[in-house]
Order: structure tokens, then sequence, then C-alpha cells
């Protein structure tokens, strides 16, 4: 009970699972003799955030330049935390002074509360179902050798596509886990196949995660290219292009991103930018999507149409 106490504090699951008992967090070296005081002063503010969230020296932390925020008489910092490629971030505020910090989000009311976490999510070139220009967009990052994302999966391309049809648009972003040995090659495989015959991906999509209890690392590749040949695709380019990793940016980019978003675990849906992470039972994702679809009769600030930008990274 004890460990597990002490590794729920550091900033995430992935994160402490990887830390043994020994490798507890330890108090960070003190800015000066004195104890922090001005939150301006990044040693003091380094200190201080340590010891708030328990970091560890093994956690690594950025601390950008404050500057003006869009709060009256505050400045405004975005500090990252980060440990073997997890990252979290912390907004904080600090008034003019240094002698006090506010941590949080300031929302603009006449926008989308999720504005900023749409505009980073970049569907471009992303694999979809569902009506392009939907005013609700679901972006699901899974990996393909998650059991949980199996099951995400069939509620995804069943219950959400025979409820809402062209109504909700749905994309696949690849998130594949460290601890998943064929996960990997599987994104890759997946990206081969989109590039290749985009039509084909969600075929891909189904298979793999149907076909998930019997492929392993050494038999992926030749299930893989039988799948391809039986689907019309040159099976000898595709299997050239997996063994090549030659879609290997494309799976590092979509993976890059879910770090940015807090992404952890797999399945993490984001539902016009809400975030929900986990396995989510079909009651509480209808609930939400039903709510979005309300919402955005009003608002229409969200989903396909939300006028949010991205770069766009098109396969060649």
């Amino acid at each position: 009970m004890v460990r597990l106490t002490l590794l729920t504090l550091v900033f995430s699951v992935a994160l402490a699972a990887q830390l043994s008992p020994l490798d507890a967090p330890k108090a960070a070296d003190p800015p000066t003799v004195a104890p922090p005081s001005n939150a301006l002063d990044k040693s003091d503010l380094e200190y201080y955030v340590r010891h708030l969230y328990v970091y560890g020296p093994q956690i690594s932390i950025d601390i950008p330049d404050f500057k003006d925020s869009v709060l009256p008489g505050l400045l405004e910092t975005t500090i990252s935390a980060s440990f073997d490629q997890q990252m979290r971030e912390h907004t904080f505020y600090a008034t003019a002074d240094g002698q006090h910090l506010i941590e949080g989000a300031v929302y603009e009311i006449a926008a989308n509360p999720f504005k900023k976490v749409n505009e980073r999510i970049n569907t471009m070139a992303a694999p979809a179902f569902g009506k392009e220009g939907a005013s609700v967009v679901v972006v699901a990052y899974s990996d393909f050798q998650c059991p949980y994302c199996a099951q995400e999966a069939k509620l995804l391309r069943n219950q959400l596509q025979t409820e809402y049809g062209d109504r909700v648009r749905v994309y696949f972003r690849d998130f594949p886990l460290p601890v998943h040995p064929w996960a990997m090659d599987a994104a890759i495989a997946g990206r081969c196949a989109y590039v290749r015959e985009p039509e084909t991906f969600w075929s891909y999509h189904d298979w793999i995660f149907e076909s998930q209890k019997t492929i392993t690392p050494e038999n992926f590749a030749a299930k893989a290219a039988q799948w391809a040949s039986e689907n019309g695709i040159d099976s000898l380019a595709f299997a050239q292009c997996v063994g090549n990793k030659e879609t290997l940016a494309q799976v590092e980019e979509s993976m890059a991103e879910a770090r940015e978003l807090g992404v952890t675990s797999t399945p993490t849906l984001f539902v016009n930018g809400r975030k929900l992470a986990g396995s989510q039972e079909w009651p509480r994702l209808k609930g939400v999507i039903d709510y979005e679809l309300e919402y955005q009769k009003v608002t229409n600030n969200a989903g396909d149409n939300c006028g949010c930008e991205a770069e766009a990274s098109f396969p060649e």
C-alpha cells in the first residue's frame, strides 16, 4: 500500500510503473540557503513545483519565461514535467511581485472550452469514417495489441456508427505502447495500408483487432502480408513498406501529438476535444455525444468545421 501510494504521486501510471521503491522521489536541492520566496525566479519556482507534485530528480522540469497573460495584472508560464517520453504540463499565473501563484485554465466564454485541444489534434491524412463536416468528431488514440482497444473498436464501429451514422465523424490515431511487442509493427502496417489503399484501412483495423489473440511478434509479418493479399493490396510492396518501416515517421508524429495532449494509456478518446481516458461504457459515451450534438446546434464551434488549424503531414 505504501508503494502504491507513492507511485500514484508521480504524474502518470506509465511513469510510475517504471520506478521501484528504491527510486522513490527525493527532495530537490534547494535553490538557495533560504526557502523559495519568488515565483518569478526559475530556481525558486522549480523547487516549489517539485515539492508540490513530488517530482524527484529523475523528472525533468522545463520552465519558459513568464509572459503577459490575458488576465490583467498576471503573468503566465506553462511548465513541462517529463520522464521517459511521458509529459505533463502545468500552466501557472503569477502576480507581478512573484508572491502568489494560480494554477489552472483560463476560458474565453465566447469560445469552445476545448479549443486549444482541438487545435493540437491533427486529423489531416488520418483514417476516418462518418461524414466529413460532422458537428461532432471523435478522435481515438489506440494500440492494435491492446485488448481494451479491441473492445472500444467494436463499440465505435458498431454501436456508434449504427446510432449516429453521418452525424459523427471518427478519426483513428496511433499510440502503440512499448509494453506490447508487436503493436508498433501493427501501427506501421496500418499506415502502410492507408497510404496505398486508404479505403482498406478500416478493413485492416477490424481484422487486426479480431485476430489479436492469434498474432505474435513472430507471425505478425506473415499474417499481415496474407491480409494484404486477400484485400487486393500488392503484398510484396506492403511487406516492403512494413519491413522498412516506411511509415514510422507518421506513427511517431501521432504518438508525439498524443503525449502533448496528456495521453498516457489506451484507449483514449477525444469527443470534440473532451478527453475520455480508458474504456468507455456505451451509455457514458452516448451521453457525451448527445450533449455535444445539441450544444453544437447553438454554438457551431467544434467538430470538423471548428475552424481549427494544424500543420498537415501528408503521405507521399
